[in-house]
Parts: C-alpha cells; structure tokens; sequence
C-alpha cells in the first residue's frame, strides 16, 4: 500500500512528543492490517507466529485473537515455557533443536507444559541428550516434531541453495528417523516442518538489482516445485510411523505459495507483522511498515548533514548493506558508506538533513522484525496520533533467551 511517510511522521511526532529518544514504537493499525492480510494469504490455513519476529507478550497474544492464527513458533524451550506459563499459548512449537537439559528437565516434570510444548528434532543424538537429562522412564512422552531441510539441492547435491539446518534431507532419512523415534519410549512423534528459506526469507525484487531478481525468481520457481514433490514424499514416509497432528512449512514471504502446497496444514509468519525493511525487496507481498524506532539529532556537522545519538541497531546475517537499518522519517535521508550505522552516533546525509534542528527526531527501520526488540524495554503502541499504551518486551521482561 502507498504510504504518506510526511503524514506518517506527523503522527509519530504528535503521538510521541512527550518521550525521549531512544524509543521503539508499533503502529497498531499497521500491525492489525499486516495480520488479516497474511491470514488472507494463508488460504484458510492457520498460522503460527513466529515469537522472535515479535518479542513483546502483548502483541503475541494480539495476533493470535485475531482470525486465522494459533499457537507460537518459539526460538528456545525456557521461552516455550515462559510462555506457557503466561498464559500467551497452549500450542507452542520449539522451532529449533534443544540441548537445554534444565529447561527440559522441568517440562518433563510438568504435564501441562508436556502436552503443550513440541520439541524439534533431526538427530538421534538429540534423543539421547533428551533421555539423558530426564530419563524416559520418570517422564511422560515427549512431543517431538522432525526438522526436513528444505533446502534446495541441484546438481546431484553439488550447488546448495538455501539455509544449512536439519541433515534430514530425504523422505528416506525422514522416515528412518520417524521409525526411530516410534521405536523409543519417553517421545511421541506428532509434526513435520521445513523452512524453505530460499523461497520465504529472500526478496525476490532486490532494489536496482533486476538481473539477480531475476536469477532468484527463476531458483524459488524451480525449488518450490522440487520441495513440492520431496516434502510430500516425507509426509507420506513420516506418516507410516506416526499419526502426524501438523505439517508446518514456510515463513512470511511464502505464506500464499507454502500455503498451496497439499502436504503442509499450517504456516508460520511473523516479520510480516512488523514490516522491516527486508521485505522490501518482495514482488508477491509487502507488508506495511509498522515497527520504527527514533532517535535524536545531536549534531549538524556541516550543510547537508545531521547527526542522531545512537541509532546503529544492525540486524543478523550475512555483514552486508542489507543488515543496516534504514533511516526513514523524514524521507530523503541516507546512511554515510564511510561510518554506516554507529553504536553512539550516526551521521546522516540528504537534502532532508538541512531540515532537521537539533532535537528533532529521525524515525528509523530495522532491517529485521524482532531484533529491534533486544534494545528496548518496552515498546510504546500508537493508534493514529495518540499513544494508547506502553508494553513490555522480552528484555524489559528480564528475559534474554539468546
């Protein structure tokens, strides 16, 4: 959707007048918006939210009373716990593989955290690390769900496109370890997933990039009709060892094609809700940008510049111009190649900067969604021009679970 950032930046101004940078704030209308339209997306199959997409309580448990979503995707089990334990969830999947033995010891004393955490798998040594910090027999089963590489593998296993995760990578080595852990007591196996990052976490319309979009198009193309095929074949290899409760498959930038793929039944999506910059680079959706964060200007160095304190908030990955965050309020502004985005400073350059005093925000966005979360204790929520709330993050909760 078209945005009128000049209108946008007038509303955040008004909305947050009263504070002092640095702070984070979510356009509520935004989010809301960026919700229904991925549940739109989904084609009637729920979605789980990704919590290290979101990192605030509140809005988790906004978005799952909104239609079309249920339970959380969590990046650690002492977070599934926590979790649980407040309330925001009784479906959450442990995204990644465990070796936390007292977050586990003290799910398998609880019934109630057992029957609503699953765990991931793609080894057997994972098994036994499991057995090893409460043994099967003082325990009740275990939930389990199996981790399939989605990456794509041409060329007989030469070229490898896509993230490197689980080692199961075939239907055969699905369903061999699928009768591994049918064969073991203390777990009981209950979901599939794959994470197709080549197609879901890379834009295919990179800016001033049109022949690597290009390229990239034409790997999603052939990767998603290979992972069509394969993931399909696991399920059914899974499925004779197992009464499988869930296949769960994508990420936001592959909600509609993951969605359309007969094997998965549900979808996981949380950048979408806050819109970072990386999705900017998406041709099928982009959602509306909703998480920002401002910092002050300190310092007019010279005609054409202004300096803000703070504002270098660098997201994961690869060290790249991608992983900067991108100064967005006023338009017209853009990041010095020469010092980037500084830890207590960050210079600014444009023909916008000769319109900014000292004391006028600059509203920043993240390349990635969550991450902005790890450097604030609360974000402040925003309706139109008025702030409506305050609410903690997981840092201002006092909780650092990587």
């Amino acid at each position: 959707m078209a945005i009128d950032r000049a209108e946008l930046r007038d509303r955040l101004d008004r909305a947050t007048a009263h504070l002092d940078p640095p702070y984070a704030v979510v356009d509520l209308s935004a989010y809301d918006a960026n919700a229904d339209a991925l549940a739109g997306r989904a084609g009637g199959k729920p979605l789980r939210v990704a919590s290290k997409s979101v990192r605030v309580r509140e809005l988790l448990t906004r978005v799952l009373k909104r239609p079309g979503w249920h339970g959380v995707m969590a990046f650690t089990l002492p977070e599934a716990l926590w979790l649980v334990r407040g309330g925001v969830a009784d479906d959450v999947l442990v995204a990644y593989p465990t070796a936390h033995r007292g977050a586990l010891t003290e799910l398998a004393a609880d019934p109630k955290l057992a029957d609503a955490v699953t765990l991931m798998i793609d080894d057997a040594g994972q098994l036994d690390l499991i057995d090893r910090a409460c043994p099967p027999g003082s325990r009740t089963a275990l939930r389990v769900c199996l981790d399939l590489d989605a990456s794509w593998r041409p060329l007989r296993g030469r070229v490898h496109v896509g993230v490197r995760r689980s080692p199961v990578h075939s239907a055969r080595a699905a369903g061999a370890l699928a009768a591994a852990v049918a064969g073991r007591a203390g777990f009981r196996l209950v979901g599939l997933m794959s994470y197709e990052a080549q197609i879901a976490g890379l834009g295919d319309a990179p800016p001033g990039q049109a022949v690597l979009g290009s390229a990239i198009r034409v790997a999603q193309r052939r990767s998603y009709r290979e992972l069509l095929a394969r993931r399909s074949a696991a399920v059914a290899a899974v499925r004779e060892h197992a009464d499988l409760e869930f296949v769960n498959g994508g990420g936001t930038g592959s909600v509609a094609a993951t969605s359309a793929d007969p094997a998965v039944t549900e979808v996981t999506a949380g950048s979408g809700l806050y819109g970072p910059t990386l999705f900017d680079g998406y041709r099928a959706w982009r959602p509306t940008p909703a998480a920002f964060y401002a910092c002050t200007v300190v310092r007019r160095p010279a005609p054409g510049l202004a300096t803000v304190l703070g504002g270098g908030w660098i997201a994961s990955g690869p060290a790249a111009e991608s992983r900067l965050p991108r100064p967005w309020l006023p338009a017209g502004l853009k990041l010095l190649g020469a010092e980037g985005a500084g830890e207590v400073q960050t210079p600014l350059a444009g023909q916008a900067a000769d319109g900014l005093r000292v004391g006028d925000r600059v509203w920043f966005r993240h390349a990635k969604a969550g991450e902005v979360c790890e450097h604030v204790n609360e974000v402040h929520l925003v309706e139109g021009d008025t702030l409506v709330g305050t609410v903690p993050t997981y840092r201002g909760e006092g909780q650092a679970f990587l």
